[in-house]
């Protein structure tokens, strides 16, 4: 099954029913004066970027980096296309205690977190998948701090991959989650094609 493609545009969060007062921002570069730009407090970083054979090798030698573990909510992609909601869901769910929902309105996010938030990693994948959503090569991936810690969600992979210690306040975006995306920048020597979303408090 292959889904269309999500845009993340700033509307998105309150159709979902979050808050206003949580929103998605473009970050114009991951240095950091760029970075110095994007609303604080910022609880999420996405990065999309070009499947490429490289990063496929890169991945594989990723596989015993994954961390195993209930302190966070992850979940896997078997769907094609369905990388921008995985990695939404991953960024609000393991920031879920710091949003506050549309009681009203009937939060389909909320609704779905609930649903799911007892459930194992695959458990989530087939509740999804229950949802009915064009082929593209690109990949959206959320970095999140989840108790002091520096994660990363791949819905490819087995499971989030631990990257160390990070601080909401001083180092999450500008040092932690920034160094980490220029990574996948650097090992694809060339290549231009990647860009990135915060999810912000405004």
């Amino acid at each position: 099954m292959e889904w269309t493609p999500m845009e993340l545009n700033p509307e998105l969060m309150r159709c979902l029913g979050v808050s206003e007062s949580w929103r998605f921002v473009d970050v114009v570069g991951l240095e950091s004066e760029q970075l110095s730009a994007v609303p604080k407090p910022c609880c999420a970083l996405m990065l999309l970027f070009p499947l490429t054979h490289k990063h496929e090798s890169f991945r594989q030698q990723q596989a015993d980096k994954v961390a195993g573990g209930s302190e966070v909510y992850f979940l896997k992609q078997t769907a094609g296309n369905s990388c921008g909601t995985i990695a939404l869901l991953h960024a609000v769910a393991n920031n879920k205690s710091k949003m506050t929902f549309g009681e009203s309105s009937g939060s389909i996010l909320k609704k779905f977190l609930d649903e799911t938030a007892n459930m194992s990693p695959d458990g989530r994948t087939k509740h999804l998948d229950k949802n009915q959503a064009d082929k593209v090569n690109f990949h959206l991936i959320a970095f999140v701090n989840v108790n002091g810690q520096l994660y990363e969600f791949d819905g490819r992979m087995d499971g989030p991959v631990k990257h160390g210690a990070t601080s909401d306040d001083i180092s999450f975006l500008s040092q932690d989650a920034a160094k980490v995306c220029r990574g996948f920048i650097e090992r694809e020597q060339g290549e231009v094609r990647f860009s990135s979303v915060a999810l912000c408090h405004s």
